[in-house]
């Protein structure tokens, strides 16, 4: 892990630049100091990190998730960021809708694709962009059943 320190605390850095260091004091309720601490290159400070309640909440005020982009890489993983958040104060009714009809275009668009016996590669990329857009559904879905039990 000692090889991903820097990595780190120069993603914890561009986060709270992105947001502003005034903005981030008061978002995270932590002075400048302790957020200067989080990205320090000092070796006093080399083993302190930002707690992850405190980026979370940086990173829902800022451009881009700095640091767990920064954590997705280090772990060999490809993120997709994606800044539309359809329907986000909808109801449940409406994911299992938009989850249906997404499923509907993914099994017709498999069926256009396999009517030869095979799937060629634009078949099988349209087949992926389907395959994409129903996981989004699920997880806007995944979020607000996780959100409505937390009540």
């Amino acid at each position: 892990m000692a090889s991903y320190v820097g990595y780190l605390k120069k993603h914890s850095e561009a986060l709270v630049k992105d947001v502003g260091i005034e903005n981030a004091c008061a978002l995270t309720g932590k002075s400048k100091a302790t957020l200067g601490r989080y990205y320090s290159d000092h070796d006093e400070h080399a083993d302190r990190f930002m707690p992850i309640d405190t980026v979370a909440k940086l990173e829902a005020a800022s451009s881009y998730p700095h640091v767990t982009s920064a954590l997705a890489e280090i772990r060999g993983i490809t993120m997709s960021y994606d800044t539309t958040r359809n329907n986000a104060e909808g109801e449940i009714n409406t994911d299992v809708i938009k989850l249906s009809q997404r499923f509907a275009l993914l099994m017709a668009e498999y069926n256009q694709s396999i009517a030869d016996g095979v799937i060629t590669v634009n078949e099988a990329k349209r087949l992926l962009r389907e395959t994409t857009a129903l996981q989004k559904v699920l997880i806007d879905m995944k979020l607000r059943l996780e959100e409505e039990a937390g009540r």
